[in-house]
């Protein structure tokens, strides 16, 4: 497949910075609103945003079912934060009653798991089959809290803070080990958000790699 057509889920969220990350990574990118457009993708992106409101939105716009057969069909999937949110199995918070996961990936997670917007912060993660350390930014983003036999782990958060954005000593306590990015087969997601690093497509160039794949 020399250039997947790629869809991104495009009713909020960062939807540009994806779709240009994708065209720069060799795929051609189209937003996704309907079902003729589901239709027409190798892959599927789900950006950051609100978790509830993508729930409503995506019925709003009849996509729920229809996506949720397509990632049960083996459609591959990245999502980011809220995205993570909308691709797992179940939702680890008693708040989510509105929030309805596609089940395309067999995790728990948890929203908003590193705090308040007031809250983001930027580091620096290794990530498996990425060479170099990834930057990663984190806005009220959630965390995976359990894993199924058969989703690997990609990145954790480390010991080591590195930014001034980074939360305080204080606030550090428990942070360090927690998963912040996983794949499952062709679903890949993450806690943070690579489409706002400036300059750095690896994520991205990973999906695209797994939807070549298919």
């Amino acid at each position: 497949m020399d250039q997947p057509v790629i869809g991104v889920l495009a009713l909020q969220g960062g939807v540009a910075e994806h779709l240009a990350a994708l065209e720069r990574c060799g795929a051609r990118a189209i937003p996704v609103r309907r079902v003729e457009e589901l239709d027409a993708v190798d892959g599927i992106v789900l950006p950051g945003g609100e978790s509830t409101t993508m729930t409503r939105l995506l019925d709003t716009f009849d996509l729920y079912e229809p996506l949720r057969a397509r990632l049960a069909d083996g459609l591959p999937a990245y999502g980011s934060c809220a995205g993570m949110i909308m691709l797992a199995t179940s939702v680890d918070d008693d708040r989510t009653a509105a929030v309805r996961p596609l089940g395309a990936l067999d995790v728990v997670v948890r929203r908003n798991a590193f705090g308040r917007q007031v809250d983001s912060f930027e580091t620096d993660l290794d990530f498996q089959g990425i060479s170099d350390p990834v930057r990663a930014v984190f806005i009220r983003a959630p965390w995976v809290e359990k894993i199924g036999a058969g989703v690997s782990v990609l990145a954790t958060v480390p010991e080591a803070l590195d930014d001034a954005t980074t939360p305080d000593a204080t606030e550090r306590e428990g942070l360090a080990g927690r998963i912040v990015a996983v794949q499952q087969g062709a679903v890949l997601a993450t806690a943070f958000h690579p489409e706002l690093v400036e300059g750095d497509e690896r994520v991205h160039r990973y999906f695209v790699r797994i939807v070549r794949g298919r």
